[in-house]
């Protein structure tokens, strides 16, 4: 079935059309603004409620909560998170080289807090491998482990006591960090960091992750190597030391690989028949604890175990202030990548959920988290990629689920944590590497990304190269600027396109997609898709000089003849006036584009600024050159489709001194109409377009 539309309507410019269609509201932006701030800081009960619902969302979502329908899900999803929580907080504890009680605290206070003030029902917090990673780096850059360590209680805890310190101060630092951002509301700064960044960088930290376990997986006692290809001189180091491996250790880790890898599997393949994942990773420690205790394998055979968990509350200690300067770069790339993570993980659980999330909240949400659990001895968090998908899995549906993991990590704290004194480290360092399957598994989305963008395959390729050659923080940096490259490079080049009438239509489109739209005859119709500004206005230039066949020869050559046809005028309409003959039918104008110019040659050219989203002052001046230039070989310019920020810009840099604001039109038939009627006939005071 066929449809057609037919309208008859006037030709609008864009000062006809807001004269008969513009707003007739003239408030001043200033006044409007001071509206917006005198409303913003009138003090009332009910705005205070409004600022507290807000800022404190736990005000808002537990009155409504639905307790017969949320309450189970919410249990069951937390406390699977806390069981997972335990042995994966002490496991990511040696990734940020201090001791595992100090990850039982991470799995606890942040948790506690966002679910006060955060706005991601399916959103779990606590301790995160990519976080933990870039923090243990600083720790040993700080604190380095000595070649040579006395083994008496005092020493050995001096020697945490510096390390926790130093974390602590990260996750004070960055939670300040997060604080001013949201201060600043600056929320929108984790759009930097794209989805292909993120997926590449954590990917490739997983190697990174999985590199730095080997030592403890083959009971290998090594320093830790930090800064630039700190992977290959890790992999060097345990290759060189692979004589030195402790059997023992090994067979622990292949056994622990043999059991927690297969499970796994079972529970991402049946996770919808499955109520509640397998807690493989709680069951091999206990089963671990138990054998290693039963069998004294540290006196035995060596083996490094955790050593004493200390029971009970953490008492509130100060961070090592002093270390602020050192670990301020790196802090802020550990901040922007927890925020990052953060705020992407509530978002896709968002959006499958149907509700919504609110970025500068949730800066507010780990800033609190971070800054409040540093003075209880505890590094940096963020939401983790694991236990938020195991808690989405589990039933959860809001934030009181983090009360039921909060209370689970409490109990470990506070009665069974001393219990798992026995437990090997090649076991969490197993649970280490088997955690991040999911970050592995994000090669299989490449095919599917370099068919959908190939310029976003790069930008995967290039992070997650420079990530693993170099180190987490640097590639982090390159795989941005090199992101925001493309976008820039991609401005630069924007197409430039002819386009094209399709027939008894006012659809224009571009002539090399489609062969059977024609050139209207003497109007040159162009497009910029991008933005002219400083960094692109010579490509521009460029472009509409070979569209238009404008080069500078031709220019004054064109010119000359104009000047020379407008002397013979002057010359001929004397002689006229003299015999008393008054020659009305000669135009200067027509003459020149009949003697000069065939019927196929430019007389007019239209702009289509639709693409346009943006100009600067430098792009504003081309446009004034421009015109300059179309004038002397007798070519006007028309602008059409020009949004309101375009139009003043244009406008405030003295375009309309060399251009007739009446050749500014609201479409591109609109001006292709009144170009026509001025050829066929006089101009009159009403035009209409007939589609």
């Amino acid at each position: 079935m066929s449809s057609s539309v037919a309208v008859y309507r006037n030709i609008y410019t864009e000062d006809r059309f807001k004269q008969t269609f513009g707003s007739d509201d003239n408030t001043s932006e200033s006044l409007r603004l001071r509206e917006k701030l005198a409303g913003r800081c009138r003090c009332s009960r009910r705005a205070c409620l409004h600022l507290l619902r807000e800022r404190v969302p736990i005000f808002n979502w537990l009155p409504r909560y639905r307790l017969k329908k949320w309450i189970l899900g919410d249990t069951i999803g937390g406390l699977t998170v806390g069981i997972l929580h335990i042995p994966q907080g002490m496991a990511f504890a040696l990734l940020t080289s201090v001791a595992p009680i100090f990850g039982l605290y991470t799995s606890f206070f942040p948790v506690v807090l966002y679910m006060f003030f955060g706005t991601g029902r399916h959103v779990s917090t606590g301790t995160f491998a990519v976080v933990s990673l870039m923090t243990g780096s600083v720790v040993e850059q700080l604190v380095p482990t000595p070649l040579e360590i006395n083994s008496s209680s005092t020493e050995v805890a001096d020697f945490e006591a510096q390390r926790i310190a130093v974390a602590s101060a990260v996750a004070l630092l960055s939670g300040i960090i997060m604080l001013c951002m949201f201060g600043l509301q600056l929320g929108f700064l984790s759009t930097y960091l794209s989805e292909p960044i993120v997926k590449a960088f954590t990917s490739a930290a997983a190697f990174h992750v999985t590199i730095s376990q080997l030592q403890s997986m083959l009971g290998l006692r090594l320093p830790r190597h930090t800064g630039t290809f700190s992977l290959f001189k890790t992999l060097a180091s345990v290759m060189e030391n692979l004589p030195h491996t402790n059997m023992a250790e090994l067979l622990i880790s292949l056994l622990c690989l043999a059991v927690l890898v297969p499970v796994k599997e079972i529970n991402m393949r049946y996770r919808h028949r499955l109520r509640t994942p397998i807690p493989v990773e709680i069951l091999t420690v206990i089963i671990a604890t138990g054998v290693a205790y039963a069998s004294s394998l540290d006196s035995t055979y060596n083996i490094e175990i955790v050593g004493h968990i200390p029971a009970g509350f953490p008492r509130p200690q100060m961070p090592a202030f002093h270390t602020f300067p050192a670990i301020a770069g790196d802090t802020i790339a550990i901040t922007f990548v927890g925020y990052a993570v953060s705020v992407s993980l509530a978002m896709i659980y968002a959006d499958k959920h149907g509700y919504s999330i609110h970025p500068n909240q949730e800066l507010l949400a780990h800033g609190i988290s971070n800054t409040v659990s540093s003075f209880f001895t505890c590094f940096p968090s963020s939401a983790t990629l694991a236990t938020t998908n195991i808690l989405e899995s589990a039933g959860g549906y809001t934030q009181l689920s983090g009360l039921f993991t909060s209370l689970v990590v409490l109990i470990v704290l506070l009665l069974i944590g001393p219990l798992f004194y026995f437990l090997p480290k090649a076991v969490l360092a197993c649970i280490n590497v088997t955690s991040l399957r999911q970050m592995f598994l994000q090669f299989q989305d490449l095919p599917e990304l370099w068919r959908i963008s190939k310029i976003d395959f790069m930008v995967w390729l290039v992070t997650w190269l420079s990530v693993v050659v170099l180190n987490v923080d640097l590639g982090l940096a390159i795989g941005v600027v090199f992101s925001m490259m493309t976008v820039i490079c991609r401005t630069q080049r924007a197409g430039c396109s002819v386009l094209g009438r399709a027939s008894n239509t006012e659809i224009y489109r571009p002539l090399e997609n489609h062969g059977k739209c024609y050139e209207v005859p003497g109007v040159k119709i162009l497009t910029y898709n991008g933005p002219i500004y400083y960094g692109n206005r010579s490509f521009f230039r460029d472009e509409m000089s070979r569209l238009l066949g404008l080069t500078p020869e031709k220019i004054r050559s064109r010119e000359k003849a104009r000047k020379a046809l407008e002397k013979r005028e002057r010359e001929s309409t004397v002689n006229t006036v003299e015999r008393g003959i008054a020659n009305t039918s000669f135009s200067s104008e027509n003459e020149f584009f009949k003697s000069e110019t065939s019927a196929s040659d430019v007389q007019a050219v239209l702009i289509d600024c639709s693409s346009v989203i943006f100009i600067d002052v430098a792009g504003a001046r081309l446009f004034t050159q421009m015109c300059t230039e179309c004038q002397k070989v007798g070519v006007h310019i028309y602008l059409s489709n020009c949004n309101e920020s375009v139009l003043k810009i244009l406008t405030s840099s003295g375009l309309m001194n060399y251009m007739n604001p009446q050749h500014i039109f609201v479409t591109v038939h609109d001006a292709v109409m009144y170009i026509q009627q001025q050829k066929e006939k006089p101009p009159e005071n009403t035009s209409t377009v007939w589609v």
